[in-house]
């Protein structure tokens, strides 16, 4: 997965890769997901969302979101991020409203929006991008917001622990962060947090932490030539100690092992 936590200066990015288990983040580019093998579930919110071979599913701006993989089987899906610019006259839509249920079946997916990935995979390098990238963005958008069941979306304000949370780590992760100190920056009682970590997250803020630093060294081993040292020292891991084992907890292999392997799919 590419590195979704800080701001991009591509206008998009699309690839098609392992999925993978990402924790709670957002962020300001409209996402989209076309499953190719296997299965995914998507979070939106506090919801989990079910998607199997040829569903998609868009996430809209600014929504706090994850992905879970429970098959054990080869699960790959199309990731596709676009900036707000190439929404065109959707944007104003996209920022107000979120969709009742995010997945589109295949049974319902128009053809336009899977020759639109299949376009913007294909030809990433294509003379007059910015022209090409939104004309294919928009058509996805205009083939499947019909579809969509739409509602208004809350607004986030300063009373929103779990929205603020999320945007804290998502800024912060890079950083020596403690609980106590989120706690102070944002207003609320470390109990407070710590309810929303089990109550939400289901893990407390450790291996919340943890999971998020995580998820992008995983980034930069599969898409940059960082050696590993510098890619733990970059996530906000401490040490290499540290790094290595959270890595193996959850992957199940080292981080050279991950990186042989991510070189070997390629």
């Amino acid at each position: 997965m590419l590195p979704l936590y800080e701001k991009t200066e591509n206008e998009l990015d699309i690839r098609h890769i392992r999925s993978r288990h990402i924790a709670p983040h957002l962020h300001e580019a409209l996402e989209c997901v076309y499953v190719t093998d296997g299965t995914l579930e998507i979070g939106i919110g506090k919801e989990l969302y079910h998607m199997k071979k040829g569903d998609f599913a868009i996430v809209f701006p600014n929504l706090i979101h994850h992905y879970q993989v429970f098959d054990t089987g080869n699960c790959r899906a199309y990731y596709l991020w676009a900036s707000p610019s190439l929404c065109g006259l959707y944007l104003p839509l996209l920022r107000q409203s979120r969709p009742r249920t995010p997945v589109i079946p295949s049974e319902l997916l128009h053809p336009d929006i899977v020759y639109s990935i299949h376009s913007l995979f294909e030809n990433p390098a294509a003379e007059e991008k910015t022209v090409i990238y939104s004309a294919f963005v928009r058509l996805i958008l205009a083939r499947s917001l019909p579809i969509y069941q739409l509602s208004d979306k809350p607004s986030p304000d300063n009373d929103d622990i779990i929205y603020q949370t999320v945007s804290y780590i998502s800024c912060n992760f890079k950083n020596h962060i403690t609980l106590t100190g989120m706690a102070r920056d944002l207003g609320f009682s470390p109990y407070a947090l710590s309810r929303v970590f089990s109550g939400t997250f289901h893990k407390n803020f450790n291996h919340y932490l943890n999971d998020t630093r995580l998820d992008y060294a995983c980034s930069l081993l599969q898409y940059s030539g960082m050696s590993i040292t510098e890619i733990l020292v970059n996530a906000g891991f401490d040490s290499q100690r540290t790094f290595n084992r959270v890595f193996r907890e959850r992957m199940h292999m080292s981080p050279r092992e991950y990186r042989q392997m991510c070189q070997n799919e390629d």
